[in-house]
């Protein structure tokens, strides 16, 4: 299958490290012209250059915004005023105790995780309805399934995402406007191989060590038994952004080694 993406203007959040880099160089290789979004410019530069620097013909542009807000999402927009293809990745997760979690804390990952894609999402659709034709995706998480108890204000986000995916593909029914979920599980971006890092000095073992052991202990279900790569979900939003994908719409679509234990 060769994806071709020539002439296709994608907006990727959150995408200066992590999966968010993985999808946008992805796409870059597919050759769609890319918008890496973070939070401080120098990240953004930083990000540029390394896609730039990995894919020398790539056509890359970048904003920095907070998106956890109503300006920062307003400054994206105002730079970047039509896409094809919106990657709704930006999000922040951190493990903590249900009975610690205060309502400010609850009410930032609602906003920075579920608010970003609401209003960016509702602004670019229309475009995409109008042109018919666009892909919107939502990174959802196997956590909004499978909530862990160790961060039940992060999965409820995640569940949230799901929702929101599969009702704004049923608004954009007959169109040529697909919209889906993917769902990395517990992958190897930067936040995650930094929390390992630190748990891994805590308990005096390697980081393999850790991950290996965060594996078994806390996604047991796993099916491969070990972290994904950021490239690993980047094939699956790659696809799922592809013209191949046309069908593909109001899906759940599970890259997350086998974690959540359902047929469907």
């Amino acid at each position: 299958m060769q994806i071709d993406l020539s002439g296709k203007h994608a907006i990727i959040t959150g995408s200066t490290a992590g999966i968010g880099f993985a999808i946008a160089q992805g796409l870059a290789n597919a050759g769609a012209n890319v918008v890496v979004t973070g939070r401080t410019q120098g990240r953004v530069d930083d990000a540029i250059a390394a896609l730039k620097n990995a894919t020398p013909n790539a056509r890359v542009e970048g904003v920095a915004a907070d998106l956890g807000t109503v300006e920062g999402c307003q400054t994206l927009i105002e730079k970047q005023p039509s896409a094809d293809i919106l990657i709704n990745n930006v999000g922040i997760f951190a493990p903590q105790d249900f009975f610690d979690v205060d309502d400010a804390t609850w009410q930032q990952f609602f906003d920075v995780n579920v608010m970003s894609a609401v209003r960016l999402s509702r602004h670019y659709a229309q475009g995409m309805r109008e042109r018919d034709w666009g892909r919107i995706q939502f990174v959802s998480s196997e956590s909004g399934i499978n909530i862990p108890s160790e961060m039940v204000h992060y999965g409820m986000t995640k569940s949230a995402l799901l929702s929101v995916s599969r009702g704004l593909a049923k608004v954009l029914s007959s169109t040529q406007v697909t919209v889906n979920a993917i769902l990395p599980g517990p992958t190897r971006s930067e936040g995650v191989l930094k929390m390992m890092g630190e748990m891994a000095k805590k308990e005096g073992i390697s980081q393999q060590e850790m991950e290996e052991r965060f594996v078994k202990e806390n996604r047991p279900s796993s099916i491969i038994q070990r972290l994904a790569t950021p490239e690993e979900v980047s094939s699956m939003s790659v696809y799922a952004a592809s013209p191949q994908a046309s069908a593909t719409t109001g899906a759940a679509l599970r890259v997350e080694g086998g974690i959540v234990d359902t047929l469907t």
